[in-house]
């Protein structure tokens, strides 16, 4: 299997480069709106924020930058097809304008821009990210009643594009190869997230960026585009940052574009996929061997019918008999563009040897 991914550095409010109705899923983080770190971002497209901001009026600054936001979730809409999936993880926002502190809520902004333009708003997701702060409160701590609740928790906003859910060749190999395991889906599907931890970016040697870039830990990508695409699909991420989404893309078999305003980003994406060998065959064998680390807890309460067909071990459901996993043998890369040669992930089978005695013993394999 091959893929490609290309990156563009301009202004995702115009992504001409895309086809219309082209593009399968859409996974992204944009800036969030009243984060005092973005605030130049939005003021470089509209100057009249800064005059807002300046001025104390924060629900009207509020309500620009989000119009900046709709430029690009306009041009979403035409890309995407009819069926596709919107993935948007967003923050809301807690500031101090003048005397007044106030939470400024970015997901129901986005929310009722999508629902007004005629999407499917589908169940979200709320991502609580873990923290090691003993403490906690805002405000005036013990007594009542001016103390703020924190804000720990962001939103993954799910949005389809139209009301048909998107159609399949009937026993499609690609959507079949591309199934999950049953655990999986039970922890991906739930609507609280709470074992991906938020991260910091590693950028101490690009000073110049460290103030414009937001943590996007690769879980959170990887885990959507699982969810909601097949292989060989093609994934957008129009806020593409240090191209984390890509890589995602890239590890799941996917085709991505990528649009970022700040080129200099390009040299983080290109030192970081450099290991895309290694981070592919670890979170493939990561899988695989949690897989095997659940069925061996299973199948003492409950008969287990199915095996993979590929990988040998039990599975759950006759829909996991074809899951196959893909490792890259290499990339190529030309510009801003990647190709990408894929091949079937061969499960580490001096592992399998190494334990096979434990397994028979255990009854997870015949």
């Amino acid at each position: 299997m091959k893929t490609e991914h290309s990156v563009f550095f301009k202004n995702s409010a115009d992504m001409d480069e895309i086809s219309s109705e082209s593009i399968d899923l859409i996974v992204t983080s944009p800036p969030y709106p009243m984060i005092e770190m973005w605030d130049e971002i939005f003021i470089s497209e509209n100057t009249e924020i800064k005059k807002l901001i300046e001025e104390q009026n924060g629900f009207k600054a509020f309500k620009l930058m989000h119009q900046e936001l709709n430029k690009i979730w306009g041009e979403c809409s035409r890309v995407i097809k009819k069926g596709g999936i919107i993935c948007i993880n967003i923050g809301d926002a807690t500031r101090k304008i003048g005397n007044i502190f106030r939470l400024y809520p970015n997901h129901v902004e986005i929310a009722n821009y999508f629902h007004e333009n005629g999407y499917i708003v589908l169940p979200s997701i709320l991502w609580r990210k873990p923290t090691n702060s003993p403490t906690k409160f805002m405000g005036s701590g013990m007594i009542p009643s001016n103390a703020y609740i924190t804000l720990e928790h962001e939103y993954i906003l799910i949005f389809r594009k139209g009301k048909k859910k998107r159609k399949f060749q009937p026993k499609s190999q690609k959507r079949y190869n591309s199934a999950y395991f049953w655990e999986e889906r039970n922890r991906w599907f739930s609507d609280i997230w709470s074992d991906i931890k938020g991260e910091s970016q590693s950028l101490e040697n690009y000073n110049n960026l460290r103030e414009r870039s937001a943590a996007f830990p690769i879980e959170l990508p990887y885990r959507l585009i699982n969810m909601f695409s097949i292989y060989g699909d093609n994934i957008l991420d129009p806020f593409w940052g240090t191209g984390t989404t890509s890589i995602a893309a890239m590890i799941s078999a996917r085709n991505s574009y990528g649009y970022e305003k700040i080129s200099d980003f390009s040299e983080v994406f290109n030192n970081n996929i450099k290991n895309i060998k290694e981070i592919t065959r670890t979170i493939n064998l990561s899988r695989l061997t949690n897989h095997i680390s659940f069925v061996k807890k299973y199948i003492k309460e409950k008969e287990i019918k199915y095996s993979s067909i590929k990988y040998k071990f039990p599975v759950v459901t006759t829909q996991e008999k074809n899951f196959l996993l893909y490792s890259i043998d290499n990339v190529q890369k030309s510009g801003n563009s990647y190709k990408i040669n894929h091949r079937e992930y061969e499960y580490e089978y001096e592992y399998e040897v190494e334990n096979r005695k434990k397994l028979i013993q255990s009854r997870l394999i015949p």
